[in-house]
């Protein structure tokens, strides 16, 4: 009895051990298996923060702005790929801060980020979109929940963010015959210094490939962030106001 037992509890072990590869090697197939984001420990718990930044208010701006039109990125072109970690537990944070993984731009900055996207198709790669537009309250949580020696990574809500503007992107590239993300010096959100733009490490290849991306974004009017290579401004992103829009606000 005891030898059937551990005849079947082996045979139950391996047929989920195969499962689970199966299931690995299908999603890496179709380009969803992601890398591990990098993690911190929030100062306090994200659902408190969340609680108190849908609560305040962004800061007051002046001057005259642009009349926003927020722009669905994957509407302009269904070839870019999306890996909106923030909407899952992927995310720096270990927790999900968006209520759907969805990537938006003010109109002229999508339009050129489509650009670039179509130029590098010439190279091999595509764009694959980890942040857009960003809802300020988010910024808020993000700020609050990061210690001080690593907030040189986010942004502070009492200024605003140009994500929420809806002129900032968070990206990366995607190989265009494997559909995978390709490795740069640092993986995304990382808050270390291989995250800096012009960081001397990694391997020759992921320098290049960062080298490329920067090269076909600045092409289209967009500038590096200094600390974070995957961060692209676009150049007139002071033409348009701090917006709090939720996702699930903007439509379908």
């Amino acid at each position: 009895m005891k030898t059937a037992y551990l005849r079947s509890s082996l045979a139950v072990s391996l047929r989920d051990r195969y499962l689970w590869l199966y299931c690995v090697l299908l999603l890496t197939q179709f380009g969803f298996a992601q890398e591990a984001s990098f993690r911190i420990t929030p100062l306090r718990p994200v659902a408190e923060l969340r609680a108190e930044a849908l609560k305040a208010q962004p800061p007051r701006e002046q001057g005259r702005f642009r009349t926003p039109e927020l722009v669905e990125l994957v509407k302009l072109d269904p070839t870019i790929k999306l890996d909106i970690r923030y909407a899952t537990t992927n995310d720096f944070l270990g927790t999900p801060v968006y209520t759907q993984a969805r990537a938006f731009l003010q109109r002229p900055a999508a339009e050129a980020l489509v650009r670039a996207h179509q130029e590098l198709k010439a190279q091999g790669y595509g764009l694959i979109i980890h942040d857009g537009y960003r809802p300020w309250y988010v910024t808020e949580i993000f700020w609050t929940a990061t210690p001080d020696d690593k907030k040189i990574f986010v942004a502070n809500p009492a200024t605003g963010s140009n994500h929420n503007r809806g002129c900032a992107v968070d990206l990366s590239l995607y190989d265009l015959q494997t559909g995978k993300e390709v490795k740069m010096p640092s993986g995304y959100d990382e808050m270390t210094e291989r995250a800096y733009a012009d960081y001397a490490g990694g391997t020759a290849e992921e320098r290049a490939r960062r080298a490329l991306l920067r090269r076909a974004m600045e092409e289209q009017g967009f500038k590096v962030n200094p600390t974070e290579w995957w961060h692209f401004d676009y150049k007139d992103w002071k033409e348009y106001p701090i917006q709090n829009v939720k996702f699930e606000d903007l439509g379908n």
